[in-house]
């Protein structure tokens, strides 16, 4: 397997799904612009999302891949499929039990995450009821990401990489024709996120069956392949769970701003996130199989030269994506977002929060290499421990910025909070010599931070050439947003080959 053709398909579908997310919110900030309504959804689409990501995407990942890697390796096909009935099985009936909990108590909720809303009955109300259709969405997206993560393991990456391409392409659908059936309006877009979420599902259950693991969940909780799962779950859903609840904390914080803080920065988080998907997820997700094998077979040799070179290909991506997203969020906010019921004003304030998460993008995307290299070795607890020190750090640097920074500071405390996540877990990979790196990094480093400089003086030429963003329809702004994009990818790529670079180096074999 040619892990750098597995990325490319992983960030290819991601992109698309990534693009569609644009389209999707482009369409909702021109129809609903940024107050009341869009705090009120953005927050009932944050909980179950949140939740989401513990019992799918993080944690239940996280203890499951490794041991479902170790199945397939060393047990055999017929072992293999009644481990994934039983742990379907589990995960099924947990997650009916949180979805009805969720649905019953969703004013409790919001009451909790979101406590600045009750000075506002009204949008106390509204975010209660729009948390109640969206909360089954955990129920849906989770099993579809169990579909997701016996996909990956088997090599099918694209698959599970193009899912969620479909919830982007309901919300659309039902913002574009559906809105003017529902009242509130508002109501569209949390129905959109339940059908969204089935479709996820239904798509992957074929590719599951052309494998031969598409089986019917089974409960056994003496299983101890089970109960493996479940002892490594704990400190995953405690590790996933403290990143988690440092974004509910930043939403309680944004909570008490004033309206429209929620909006700005899930705007300014959803540019932010096309970067850290294409590259951060789609590198995770191809890396995690590959290192769980390595460690099975005990190959350290190889699990040393599969982190650096993910390292490496991260830092050649995040960097120029990084400092770029800086540089170019004016133009960005305003040629995706600033339509309709989006104002300059609104537009103005994205900018001050995506600028502020664009100092921690690099990190973010670090830290998708760098903890499937503890998760591979069924090491949880240092991951744990070191996303429990980000999250006091990350507090202690809201209430630092949040006075004179407002909810730019909230973006800005995250965007430093996953920094120092990187380097810690880079230092304990060090520390406890699991990982070794290849020779090379000091003119790898050297040749990577001159290429970004030519880079940002191209952009920044550019746009001094052309200061005027909010002129024109949305296709000549988007033109010329495209124009400096790829102005940009020029210097940056183009430098790095006159250095001596060649992307044939980083092609790399996975086991």
């Amino acid at each position: 397997m040619n892990l750098l053709k597995s990325l490319a398909a992983v960030s290819s579908m991601t992109m698309v799904s990534r693009v569609l997310g644009f389209v999707r919110d482009a369409i909702i900030a021109r129809i609903f612009g940024a107050g009341m309504m869009t705090d009120a959804f953005f927050v009932a689409f944050k909980l179950p999302n949140l939740l989401r990501r513990i019992f799918a995407e993080g944690a239940f990942s996280q203890a499951f891949v490794p041991i479902l890697a170790e199945y397939k390796s060393q047990q055999g096909d017929e072992a293999t499929k009644t481990f994934i009935a039983y742990i379907s099985g589990l995960l099924t009936l947990v997650l009916a039990l949180v979805s009805v909990l969720g649905i019953i108590a969703a004013p409790i909720i919001i009451w909790l995450t979101a406590p600045g809303f009750t000075d506002t009955p009204d949008k106390f109300a509204i975010t209660s009821s729009l948390l109640r259709i969206t909360f089954p969405y955990i129920f849906f997206i989770s099993l579809a990401s169990l579909a997701g993560a016996i996909l990956n393991t088997w090599n099918r990456f694209s698959v599970p990489a193009f899912a969620p391409t479909l919830l982007n392409i309901s919300m659309i659908l039902f913002s574009l024709f559906a809105t003017p059936y529902f009242n509130p309006p508002v109501l569209a877009l949390a129905w959109a996120v339940i059908v969204g979420g089935i479709l996820q599902l239904l798509y992957q259950l074929p590719h599951l069956k052309k494998i031969g693991m598409l089986v019917l969940p089974r409960v056994n909780l003496r299983d101890t392949g089970v109960w493996r799962v479940l002892k490594l779950m704990g400190p995953a859903i405690l590790g996933v769970s403290v990143s988690q609840i440092s974004l509910i904390i930043n939403t309680i914080f944004a909570s008490f701003l004033i309206s429209g803080s929620v909006s700005w920065m899930y705007y300014a988080d959803r540019l932010m996130e096309l970067p850290s998907g294409v590259l951060g997820v789609a590198l995770g997700t191809i890396l995690l199989p590959s290192l769980a094998k390595s460690v099975a077979n005990g190959d350290s040799v190889e699990y040393s030269r599969l982190m650096d070179w993910g390292l490496r290909l991260s830092l050649l991506l995040a960097l120029p994506c990084a400092v770029a997203l800086g540089i170019l969020s004016k133009p960005l906010i305003v040629s995706l977002f600033q339509y309709g019921q989006f104002s300059s004003y609104d537009a103005s304030m994205t900018q001050r929060a995506l600028i502020a998460y664009s100092v921690g993008l690099a990190g973010l995307i670090i830290v998708k290499v760098l903890a499937p290299g503890f998760y591979s070795r069924q090491d949880i607890k240092t991951p744990v421990r070191i996303a429990i020190a980000t999250l006091i750090l990350t507090q202690l640097m809201n209430l630092l910025f949040i006075v004179p920074l407002q909810h730019a500071g909230l973006s800005l405390s995250i965007g430093l909070a996953a920094c120092i996540n990187a380097a810690l877990l880079f230092w304990q990979l060090r520390k406890q010599n699991i990982y070794s790196p290849q020779p090379g990094w000091f003119l790898f480093i050297i040749k990577l931070i001159i290429a970004v400089v030519v880079m940002s003086l191209v952009l920044l030429l550019i746009m001094y050439i052309i200061p005027t963003w909010d002129s024109g329809n949305m296709v000549i702004r988007l033109c010329r947003l495209m124009m400096i994009v790829i102005a940009g990818i020029i210097a940056y790529f183009g430098s790095l080959f006159m250095l001596g670079f060649r992307m044939a180096n980083f092609s790399r074999h996975g086991i």
